[in-house]
């Protein structure tokens, strides 16, 4: 079982988004079960549990874990393909979100489309990797800071563009033959916390979150103290 996947088909995104049968999924990546085991959990006959887990099958959200006897009767063990699912953008292409139609280092949804496509692109790697057999590079970072003031926010965020641009035109090789590209997302947003997540919602909806992502230029981008606007609680 994978930790995650990622859901690209349109239909299996509406699959995997059936109450009933993410409820499955759930019970599923718990560990293997038949259609009788799940019947009681999700109230269900179990022929009716056997259609939603022939549907997920179908889509390769569900697959075989083993069969076993009972009674005259062979049962199929069925597990998750994967510990949790993500929706790639891909599931609705035409109008999934794109960063290169704006580009505002401050605007939440700016942020919200870098992470879409990040989603997307990542999830398009994984699934060419894994039919090639070979590991897929990857980096990712993630901390969390508490900024005393707004001010120092800023700052933060000013010297995060400055230090990563620096390291890009350190290291960029456009006419490097055999190189390969490579794309760098920078975040920064409030931490939404389960007792504050209307709060902190709300805040990234007023345009609280900056963004700094690292084009391949010859400068460094630049944020300006004073643009960054104040912190809401």
């Amino acid at each position: 079982m994978l930790d995650v996947t990622v859901i690209e088909d349109p239909a299996a995104a509406a699959a995997s988004l059936d109450p009933i049968r993410a409820q499955l999924l759930a019970e599923l990546a718990a560990g293997p079960a038949s259609a009788a085991m799940l019947a009681g959990k999700v109230g269900l006959p179990r022929q009716k549990v056997n259609y939603h887990l022939k549907a997920l099958e179908r889509h390769g959200l569900v697959e075989l874990a083993g069969e076993r006897r009972k009674g005259n009767v062979t049962e199929r063990l069925m597990r998750a393909t994967a510990a949790s699912y993500v929706i790639s953008p891909l599931a609705l292409a035409a109008v999934q979100p794109d960063p290169d139609r704006f580009r505002d280092q401050l605007s939440a949804r700016w942020l919200l489309a870098l992470g879409a496509r990040l989603v997307r692109d990542v999830g398009t790697l994984i699934t060419g990797a894994t039919k090639a057999r070979k590991r897929l590079a990857t980096y990712a970072l993630d901390g969390e800071v508490r900024f005393a003031s707004a001010a120092d926010r800023a700052a933060f965020i000013q010297e995060l563009t400055a230090g990563v641009g620096a390291l890009i035109r350190k290291y960029d090789s456009p006419e490097a033959e055999g190189g390969r590209d490579h794309r760098i997302v920078v975040a920064v947003h409030p931490t939404v916390k389960p007792e504050t997540s209307g709060a902190a919602g709300a805040a990234d909806a007023s345009g609280t979150s900056g963004t700094s992502e690292g084009p391949k230029t010859s400068e460094a981008p630049s944020v300006a103290p004073s643009a960054v606007p104040e912190l809401t609680d």
